[in-house]
Order: structure tokens, then sequence, then C-alpha cells
């Protein structure tokens, strides 16, 4: 079998990933091998038989009747059957050998890249024309590429917009509290949130705001593909889960976005205003930890 063109070898490879990561998105972990004996045992094609050749015309000194060197035909002439001569056989179409497709996937690139490239793109978004013209910076997202968990804020403050990472200010430092009492650390997690500009005076974010920073948040949450999501106060839950409900009518139970389970709680800058809701957060907390099988110390 000739060797293929190396460019038309690279896009058939190119294709083929691109079409095994399309099946790992939609679910699939195993494309089962086709049996040899199945495409083995299949009819070969025969190859279809080329068009009869027309006998080329006497010339004028040999056509019947002539009188030049025509033999009168005999009756033993006429009682033989005529031959053909013997054509070889159309060669067969070999049977197409199975090919062996890999148990798992393979990804076209690691998470950590992915999240980089749309980190990039971030980078340079003008989307929100207010947002673009008063940040300091973006503020994409920070933590572990693979996490179980990720949490997902509102917008970032004043001292997040100042260093670039999300939750470092006193409602970090308390978020840091919650994740070290369900024996976490800040780097066993992936930490984000809704907008990644920070809205002058730290207002609420506006909804075409919202929207113009979903495709962000949503392809980190597909490129992490975390096991659960907590989110943070209300922004953070309505845009995630496209609902108008409050946090106190959406807490104390699972969620689901795409499959990944969702538990929703109060922002941390809530709870510094209002210490009293710390108990229900714990709670909320206890509960996703019970669902992620990890043990909590007695309390």
């Amino acid at each position: 079998m000739p060797e293929l063109p190396q460019d038309l070898g690279n896009r058939i490879h190119i294709t083929i990933r691109q079409r095994l990561e399309s099946l790992r998105r939609a679910g699939v972990r195993q494309i089962p091998k086709l049996p040899v004996s199945t495409i083995a045992n299949a009819p070969a094609i025969a190859k279809p038989p080329s068009e009869p050749v027309a006998p080329s015309p006497l010339p004028a000194s040999r056509k019947a009747g002539s009188a030049v060197g025509v033999t009168a035909p005999t009756p033993a002439d006429a009682t033989r059957v005529p031959t053909t001569a013997a054509r070889p056989a159309a060669p067969a179409v070999s049977a197409v050998p199975a090919i062996e497709m890999p148990a798992e996937p393979v990804a076209l690139e690691s998470p950590l890249v992915a999240l980089d490239r749309v980190r990039r793109e971030v980078v340079h978004c003008t989307l929100c024309h207010e947002l673009a013209t008063t940040r300091t910076q973006t503020v994409f997202g920070t933590g572990n590429p693979h996490a179980r968990l990720c949490f997902l804020g509102e917008a970032p403050g004043a001292d997040e917009d100042r260093q670039g990472e999300p939750f470092v200010g006193a409602a970090g430092q308390l978020l840091n509290k919650i994740i070290e009492a369900c024996t976490l650390k800040r780097e066993d997690v992936y930490i984000l949130n809704v907008l990644k500009c920070r809205p002058p005076q730290n207002r609420t974010p506006l909804p075409e705001e919202t929207a113009n920073c979903r495709a962000y948040f949503e392809r980190q949450l597909e490129i992490i593909r975390p096991e659960f999501i907590c989110c943070l106060g209300a922004v953070a839950c309505q845009a995630l889960l496209r609902t108008t409900q409050s946090v106190g009518r959406l807490r104390g139970r699972f969620h689901d976005y795409r499959g990944i389970r969702v538990m929703v709680t109060y922002h941390p800058a809530y709870l510094l205003r209002s210490p009293e809701k710390k108990r229900d957060t714990w709670e909320d907390m206890k509960m996703l930890m019970h669902e992620m099988g990890i043990p909590l110390p007695g309390r």
C-alpha cells in the first residue's frame, strides 16, 4: 500500500484526535474494538468486469465472400464450440484490517495548557467597555487544574484587581479558613469568579457583563471538569444555574450543572457582614464534604 503524503497523514491524524476528544467530552470513555473475524469474513468486493471490446473489423480483403484468402467453413467447423480466451480472475479486495482504538481517548492538550490559552484571551478582552477601561488587570483563576472541587465567586475586588488573583482580600482570608476547616488546602481546589474584571466601586455585576464573561468561566469549568462546584453568593449561583432564586432558597441541597454536582452557600464577604450566617455555611460545607467522601474532625 503506497504511503500517504505527510500533510494528508497529519490532517487525518488531527481529525481522529479531534473526534476522540469530542467523544470524551460527550462522556464516552471506551470505544470497543471491532473483532477481526467480523471484517475478515466479510465478502470480498469483486472488481467489476470491464466493458467487452468489439472485434476489429476485418480488412476488405478478408471479409466473408472475398476471393482472397477466404476458406469456406467445413461441416466439422460448424460443430465446433467456440472458445473464449481465459481471463484471469479479478483480484478480490483484501479485507480491511481491524483498527484498534485506545481504551481512553487521547487528550489534545493538558488542562494547564488549555486554561492558559483561555487566560490569554481574557487578558485582551474588551467586551465590557467600562470594566476594560477601569481595571488594573484581569483576574482569571487559581488553583489545581485537576481539582475535584471548584469555588465560583462573583467578581474581583480591589485587592484582587491589584494582585491579579481571586479571593486574596479579607473575604479570601475567610475562604481560606473555610477550606482549611474542610481539611483541604487552597492548592487542592480551583478558585474562579464569574467576572474577570473588577466592577467600579465593587458594584454588583450587570446582566450584560455576566453574559459577556459566561463563555470564559464555562470554558474554565469545561477544561477542569470538577466533580463538585461550590457557588459563593447570589451572583455565582444565579449565573451558573441560570436562575433568579436566592441563596437562601438554593442552599442546603445539591443542584446539577452539566453533570457536575453544585452546592450553593453564602459569599465570604457576606459572612463578614452577617457572621450569624457562618453556621449555615458550615452546614453546607459539611454536606459537601460528606458527598466528596472527605471526613471532617469532630466538632
